[in-house]
């Protein structure tokens, strides 16, 4: 690995993914050097590492590398996303088919309900705190309608899922044990929703379904069934609610882009992928060299860990000519959800319960605006909002027959 690559301090809770010395490191090389390996820059290697079986997910490494250890760190290296191989392939072949497109679509009609409800409360005032009014307790109960749970039930999951979200953050340390009682306390929810399945109590949800194919393939143990659940509600309620602020205040600052959108809602979920380009949530795919490998100039050795940088590659020159956020603008595919054969296995229920959330939102805040400065995690690792004060201008209501869903 060559000296005179540029270096980032992605540990520096200060240092943004998108920030300018992320740009003056991608305009010198594709890569550059970090205190957690190479970071990844330009959107043609990205593309290049993904797909390339000479690099593993490296994400397995995340609780070595920020010190953290106990039950998230034993759940996240024996998780679907820190499995390689045999493991990998059994486990993956558990959620992708109880997770197909027309099981999903089936939920559209539940979700645009929780977000009608939860719009409906925002109709009572005139601003609000998002994360609390209403992308937490939409993400919390859009994972309750998948998991068969009483959507009444979505405070407690969704306090854990968020728990279990700051170990992916680069202040993992100081949340230690917070996020090791919340692992606790899903595996705990997982091996109840297993069993009332075994009951006969529950034949319908995405958790009957995980145990029909138990059952069918015999292939994974008990507790990678138990896993194979934990990463599902930590994902669907992280990236749900961290998106849905994430993409809010993009809009705030683009607000010509939120009319846009108000005026053609089929501009959804090409609105989706651009602010997972402009402000992703998960700020890097992590992959790992698992030989010595030449690419591009540079010699990577074997072990060296890469982070590819979902923003820098996105908006690369080489593929991104406007990088103002422009959701009408045809764009590249972005790396936010990973991509080869970790792609995120829940990419299409974040995208369809999101476009419930932002279809409603569209149709019920007319303007917005924020209300107080936000409070933001680091932008590095996993970010989000820990706050987001907003006031907005309610939209007309339309007549009881004139609404969707």
């Amino acid at each position: 690995m060559s000296d005179t690559l540029p270096f980032l301090d992605l540990s520096d809770p200060a240092l943004s993914t998108r920030g300018p010395e992320v740009v003056a490191a991608r305009d010198a090389n594709w890569c550059a050097r970090t205190p957690y390996g190479l970071a990844v820059l330009r959107w043609r290697e990205v593309g290049l590492i993904l797909r390339d079986r000479r690099f593993r997910q490296g994400s397995h490494a995340w609780p070595d590398t920020v010190g953290i250890s106990g039950p998230f760190a034993e759940f996240w290296k024996a998780s679907v996303i820190g499995q390689e191989g045999e493991t990998h392939a059994r486990m993956r072949a558990l959620a992708v088919p109880a997770l197909s497109e027309d099981y999903v679509l089936g939920l559209v009609p539940t979700f645009d309900a929780i977000a009608a409800e939860l719009c409906a409360e925002l109709r009572r005032t005139d601003r609000c705190e998002f994360q609390s009014a209403f992308a937490t307790p939409f993400a919390g109960q859009a994972i309750a309608a998948l998991l068969g749970l009483d959507r009444a039930r979505w405070p407690d999951v969704a306090h854990d899922a968020t728990e279990l979200g700051h170990a992916m953050s680069i202040r993992a340390p100081s949340f230690e044990d917070r996020t090791n009682a919340a692992c606790t306390r899903l595996f705990a929810l997982a091996d109840t929703l297993v069993a009332r399945v075994r009951r006969g109590e529950d034949s319908k949800s995405y958790v009957a379904r995980l145990v029909a194919r138990f059952d069918e393939t015999g292939d994974c143990s008990h507790d990678e069934l138990l896993n194979v659940i934990v990463i599902s509600i930590f994902g669907g309620v992280d990236t749900t609610r961290a998106l849905l602020g994430l993409g809010l205040s993009l809009f705030i600052e683009h607000p010509e882009q939120w009319q846009i959108m108000r005026r053609d809602p089929d501009l959804v979920p090409a609105a989706i992928d651009e602010i997972i380009r402009a402000r992703p949530t998960t700020t890097w795919a992590t992959r790992e060299a698992t030989e010595d490998v030449e690419l591009s100039g540079i010699r990577v050795e074997k072990g060296t860990i890469l982070h590819l940088l979902v923003h820098a590659s996105a908006r690369d020159p080489a593929i991104c000519d406007d990088p103002r956020f422009d959701i009408t603008k045809p764009r590249k595919r972005h790396f936010g959800f990973g991509g080869g054969a970790h792609h995120c296995i829940g990419h299409f229920v974040a995208r369809t319960d999101l476009a419930a959330a932002f279809r409603a939102l569209s149709a019920t805040l007319a303007k917005v605006d924020h209300d107080g400065p936000p409070e933001w995690l680091p932008d590095s690792g996993n970010t989000g909002a820990v706050s987001l004060p907003i006031r907005y201008e309610l939209a007309a209501q339309a007549p009881e027959g004139a609404r969707k869903g």
